[in-house]
């Protein structure tokens, strides 16, 4: 039956859609297990930062090659190799034993995810016509707003039923069912016989982005040192020589094609990406904190409290997706953005110390509208005019963008979250210090004082326990573990407020971008001078001369089976 299915572009874009789920589920999942993670594995704030940046590293720096790789090597060839790798990964990441080993593990899960998140773009834009992509890609869409959103609310119910081991060893069985779908299913791609990879370019790009990350992942921790400026500092002047490296071969098989930013969409979508990102970290990484352990919701009742976004995404995507593919993605990227900032200014109002449950369920669906309409007219304005033996490249490009913006939004929103926790703690205490026995009074804030230093320690317990000297009588430590409570929530919730508006600042400042982009006008001539037979069917004779039309490389038939992908 598998076989029946082969080259069917609703059969490829399931498989697809089904690797591409898990893989950006994982930037999000690992929120809801943050309390148990960090009880288990006695990991510190710090820690659980580079458990979500370790992952959001890999995938940043490996995205561009990997995007490249699969125009040289095949697309099928490297997803199922991205599926494979990460599929491995987790597994070591389910069994991992202490904070190093789950940090070290999510890094190559991040590789697995570099290999294969660019390919799934680029093969839905090689499979579907003009006519059926809106759709098409409005799936894609949907699938990567409802993989961020329903991270917390699988995740929620895999800790509360099992344990959080149990958010990694889930991608198993999933890697498992696409590698066996994928082979049958997914025709072998046309290879770009005879061209090479810019290993020169690959390295430098490589290394411009593991140092512009690591330094704003380390730049908190290390009080913004000499040495933090100094890896940003290198980063810039990687960058610049990759540039210069990259004008100089642009007619001998670039990593990035500078052919690909004629197209002024394209180059400002790509940086529309990184606000996107901001806005999706600067929600769950100190929301879900703020629900489990201010408020001290379970971590299923997390999930379900974030259910409404899964359902404002799905019921918003796919019509996202057939309106920017007909009418152009402009407008609808600025709703988008917009709402989504409303959702997010909206949970800052109502983020208390004693907010209930019920006074999430419409910021939250509003969240997930505005997700729904950003995700999806991206994807449509940045690949409207990209030839097909540039795919890759370009699919490779975006996500990179949209990774390292999640990485930059990683370093930013968890600097900002410890920065101002570390300082309304001690505020806090020292304002709720006056209700303890004087001589308990200094240690009480030294304690705080201390553990908002070295990154809070932000258990499925919160702070309750900092401050509290051994050896008290039991009625002395329960009072003092109360006041704690108290102060870390009103601290907390005090650092969460200023969090929530970075996200809100960057996503106005993408809504002011998406007024440079150009209002639709209708099917245009590829930019770039090459044929495109946009409604061409894929395997039809028009299609293979869309594939094919850069006269420069040569085609292998070697690999190349089906209907021609």
């Amino acid at each position: 039956m598998l076989k029946t299915w082969r080259g069917n572009p609703w059969a490829i874009i399931v498989v697809l859609c089904l690797g591409y789920f898990a893989t950006l589920m994982d930037l999000t999942i690992v929120n809801i297990a943050v309390p148990q993670m960090t009880d288990d594995l006695n990991a510190s704030l710090d820690q659980i930062l580079w458990v979500f940046n370790s992952y959001a590293l890999g995938l940043a720096v490996l995205l561009i090659t990997a995007g490249r790789l699969g125009d040289l090597l095949g697309k099928k060839n490297v997803f199922i190799a991205g599926v494979v790798v990460f599929t491995l990964a987790s597994l070591a990441c389910g069994l991992a034993q202490d904070p190093a080993q789950l940090i070290a593990f999510r890094a190559v899960q991040g590789v697995g995810g570099a290999l294969l998140v660019p390919q799934t773009l680029s093969i839905i834009a090689d499979v579907f016509p003009a006519s059926k992509r809106g759709a098409a890609l409005g799936i894609w869409g949907a699938v990567a707003g409802l993989s961020a959103i329903a991270g917390p609310v699988v995740g929620g119910a895999l800790v509360t039923s099992f344990d959080w081991r149990w958010i990694f060893l889930i991608n198993v069985p999933i890697g498992v069912a696409v590698v066996a779908l994928a082979g049958p299913v997914i025709p072998r791609s046309i290879r770009q016989a005879g061209h090479k990879l810019d290993i020169t370019g690959v390295l430098i790009v490589s290394m411009s982005l593991f140092c512009l990350a690591f330094g704003l992942i380390q730049g908190e921790r290390y009080g913004w040192n000499a040495w933090v400026w100094g890896l940003l500092a290198l980063s810039v002047v990687l960058f610049l020589a990759f540039v210069a490296q990259q004008s100089r071969v642009q007619d001998d098989d670039p990593l990035v094609p500078f052919s690909l930013f004629k197209d002024r969409a394209f180059s400002i979508v790509n940086a529309i990406s990184i606000v996107v990102s901001f806005g999706a970290i600067g929600l769950f990484l100190p929301m879900t904190v703020y629900l489990q352990s201010v408020l001290g919701f379970s971590a299923v009742k997390t999930g379900g409290v974030l259910l409404p976004m899964a359902i404002g995404g799905l019921i918003v995507a796919v019509p996202a997706g057939v309106l920017s593919e007909r009418y152009g993605g402009k407008y609808v990227l600025i709703a988008g953005l917009s709402t989504f900032g409303i959702g997010l200014a909206w949970l800052v109002a109502v983020a208390q110390t004693d907010s209930t449950w019920t006074a999430f369920i419409a910021p939250f669906f509003v969240v997930g509208l505005g997700s729904g309409c950003s995700f999806t007219p991206m994807a449509s304005e940045v690949m409207r005019k990209v030839p097909a033996h540039l795919n890759g490249a370009a699919s490779g490009v975006n996500n990179a963008m949209r990774h390292v913006g999640a990485v930059l939004a990683g370093a930013v929103i968890g600097a900002v979250l410890q920065n101002r926790l570390a300082a309304s703690l001690t505020s806090q205490a020292n304002e709720h210090a006056a209700a303890l026995p004087e001589e308990y009074r200094e240690g009480f804030i030294a304690g705080f004082a201390e553990s908002g230093a070295e990154g809070l320690n932000v258990g499925a317990s919160g702070a309750s326990s900092v401050g509290v000297p051994e050896g008290m009588p039991d009625a002395v430590a329960a009072e003092i573990q109360a006041v704690a409570g108290q102060v870390f929530a009103e601290g907390y919730v005090a650092a969460l407020t200023p969090t929530l508006l970075v996200a809100v600042a960057a996503l106005a400042a993408g809504v002011l971008g998406c007024f440079a982009l150009k209002a639709y006008t209708g099917p245009v001539a590829n930019p770039y001078g090459l044929p495109v037979v946009d409604d061409a069917e894929p395997g039809s004779a028009e299609h293979e001369l869309e594939e094919t039309a850069e006269p420069a490389p040569t085609v292998s038939t070697a690999d190349n089976t089906g209907s021609g992908h």
